[in-house]
């Protein structure tokens, strides 16, 4: 079993920064991604970004260039820094760890969200 549990999240005017954080506990040895999903009322979830345990990174088209993503392996800990937040960001993030189990076989976990509001 694997935690997670966010915080960071908040009201922002377009243009400002907010840091997400995302802890991690539990079985982590085998977690292979951890990363953010998003989903805005009425929308379906979409990857925002994630990052591998060897630390490749990517994005969603949306996002590059305006958010980063990072882990602190001693913290077992990932942020997500959202720079020049736009109103379209506006959502209720989750974060993700997915992991590897035995056959090949994978498991998401989720986080239980923290929300982003961006006022324009």
């Amino acid at each position: 079993q694997v935690q997670l549990v966010e915080s960071g999240g908040g009201l922002v005017q377009a243009g400002g920064s907010l840091r997400l954080s995302c802890a991690a506990s539990g079985s982590l040895f085998s977690i292979d991604y951890m990363g953010w999903y998003r989903q805005a009322p009425g929308k379906q979830r979409e990857l925002v970004s994630r990052i591998t345990s060897g630390g490749s990174t990517n994005y969603a088209d949306s996002v590059k260039g305006r958010f980063t993503i990072s882990r602190d392996n001693a913290k077992n800990t990932v942020y997500l820094q959202m720079n020049s937040l736009k109103p379209e960001d506006t959502a209720l993030y989750y974060c993700n760890a997915l992991a590897l189990l035995p056959g090949l076989k994978t498991y998401n976990y989720w986080g239980q969200g923290t929300q982003v509001t961006v006022s324009s």
